[in-house]
C-alpha cells in the first residue's frame, strides 16, 4: 500500500501552517489515516480570535459533517433488519404523513439521498426550537413536499438530520445522540465527538469566527448575502451546542473524523471494530442521485446514502477526484473524506467559516490534492 514519508509529511505540515499564516482560519486540525494508521495529526492556531492553542484534543463545531454519523446509525439498523432502504418513512413513523398523500411515499433511501423532496420549511427559521425534540418531530410532521419525492436532488441542510434521527429513535428506542454513540463512536474510539454537547459536558468548544466580505480572499459582488458572521454567532450560543441537531452541530476533532472514514475506507472494519458490512459502504458510498445544479444548493452534486460522492470537477474532494471517494463537508469550515482505492481517512477541521463555493473549497481542496498525490508519487 502507498505510504507517507517524512518528507511527504513535512510537506503536508508547510501547506497546513500555510494556510494559517495567510489567515484562512484562526486555527484548524487536520488528521490522515492510511492503511489504518494515523500518519498525520496537526493543530496549529488557536481556538479563536483571543483564543488559547489548538490542539489535537481541541473539540470543533463539525456542522453537516456531523451528517454521515447519523447516516452510519441508520445503515446499522437496516443491517439489524428494523427498517429497509425502500420502506416508506410512515411504516417506521406513521404520523409523518397522511394515507395516500405524495408525502406518505417519501421512502427512507430518498431521505439518505436528498431525493425526499422537503429540503426546507418554516421551522428551519425556528434556531430557537431546534433544542426540543417534540417540537423538531411535529414540524416534520406538518412540512409538505417542495418538490416531489423522489424526483429532485435537493440538498436537506436541516431536516435530513431531523428525519434520520426519528428514524433511528423509531427503530432503536434510543434517541439519536445516545444510539450514535453507543453504536458509532464509542466502539471506534471517537472519544472527542458527539451530537451535541451533553449536559456534563463543559463547553470547551474552539470559538467560530465568520469571514465577513472585507476578510475575503478574492473580490464579492457588492449586495450580495454575507452570512459567515451570524452562523459563526449562532452557533458560538452554548444553547445551539446543546442542542441535539444530528445534521448540523456534531462536535469532534480532525482524529476522530479521519479515523470514521479511514474505517469505511477500509470496508467498514478499522482495528477489529466492524461499523458496517462491506457490502453495505458500498451501497452507501454509491452515488445514487446526481444533478447539474441541486435544487437547494443550485450548483452540481452528487448523493450516496449519507454521504456526498466525488468525481465532480474542482470539488472539495481534490481537482481530479473519483467518484468512488466520499464524505461530507460541514458549512465553510470542515471537511472529510474516504478513498477506498488509496485506504485513506481525511479530514481538516477549522473554527474559520468561509465562503462556501470558492474559499472553503479551495483551502479543503488543496490540502486533499496533497494527499492523495503524495500517496501516488
Amino acid at each position: 500500500m502507498p505510504q507517507l514519508s517524512a518528507d511527504d509529511i513535512e510537506q503536508l505540515r508547510a501547506q497546513f501552517e500555510r494556510q494559517l499564516d495567510v489567515g484562512l482560519h484562526h486555527g484548524a486540525q487536520l488528521a490522515v489515516y492510511v492503511d489504518g494508521d494515523l500518519v498525520v495529526n496537526f493543530a496549529g492556531g488557536s481556538t479563536g480570535p483571543d483564543g488559547d492553542e489548538t490542539t489535537p484534543e481541541t473539540r470543533h463545531l463539525l456542522f453537516s459533517c456531523t451528517k454521515p454519523f447519523a447516516g452510519v446509525a441508520l445503515h446499522q439498523l437496516v443491517e439489524e433488519g428494523e427498517l429497509d432502504y425502500d420502506d416508506r418513512v410512515v411504516e417506521h413513523w406513521p404520523e409523518f404523513a397522511d394515507d395516500g398523500t405524495q408525502k406518505a411515499s417519501i421512502t427512507v433511501r430518498q431521505v439518505l439521498s436528498h431525493t425526499a423532496g422537503i429540503p426546507f420549511g418554516e421551522f428551519d427559521d425556528q434556531p430557537e426550537r431546534w433544542g426540543d425534540w417534540d417540537a423538531v418531530v411535529a414540524a416534520m410532521e406538518d412540512i409538505e413536499p417542495v418538490f416531489e419525492p423522489g424526483t429532485t436532488p435537493a440538498y436537506h441542510a436541516i431536516n435530513y438530520g431531523w428525519l434520520v434521527g426519528e428514524l433511528i429513535r423509531r427503530c432503536s428506542g434510543q434517541p439519536v445522540e445516545a444510539y450514535v454513540a453507543e453504536n458509532v463512536f464509542e466502539p471506534l474510539g471517537m472519544d472527542h465527538t458527539g451530537i451535541g454537547l451533553r449536559d456534563d459536558e463543559p463547553d470547551t468548544v474552539a470559538t467560530l469566527a465568520g469571514y465577513e466580505t472585507s476578510e475575503r480572499c478574492h473580490a464579492v459582488e457588492e449586495g450580495l448575502e454575507d452570512p459567515a458572521a451570524e452562523y459563526a454567532a449562532a452557533f458560538n450560543q452554548e444553547a445551539m451546542r446543546r442542542a441535539v441537531i444530528p445534521a448540523a452541530n456534531g462536535i469532534g476533532t480532525a482524529r476522530d473524523m479521519a479515523r470514521f472514514y479511514a474505517c469505511l475506507a477500509n470496508g467498514g472494519s478499522l482495528d477489529g471494530t466492524e461499523l458496517l458490512t462491506e457490502a453495505t459502504v458500498d451501497e452507501a458510498t454509491t452515488t445514487h442521485a446526481e444533478t447539474e445544479s441541486d435544487g437547494t444548493l443550485s450548483r452540481p452534486a452528487r448523493y450516496g446514502l449519507g454521504v456526498w460522492t466525488g468525481g465532480l470537477a474542482a470539488d472539495m474532494f481534490g481537482a481530479a477526484s473519483k467518484e468512488r471517494m466520499f464524505g461530507h463537508a460541514g458549512l465553510g469550515s470542515s471537511f472529510g473524506w474516504g478513498d477506498p482505492e488509496l485506504n485513506v481517512g481525511f479530514a481538516l477541521v477549522t473554527n474559520g467559516i468561509r465562503e462556501e463555493s470558492f474559499e472553503h473549497a479551495a483551502r479543503v481542496g488543496q490540502l486533499s490534492d496533497a494527499v492523495r498525490l503524495l500517496l501516488q508519487d
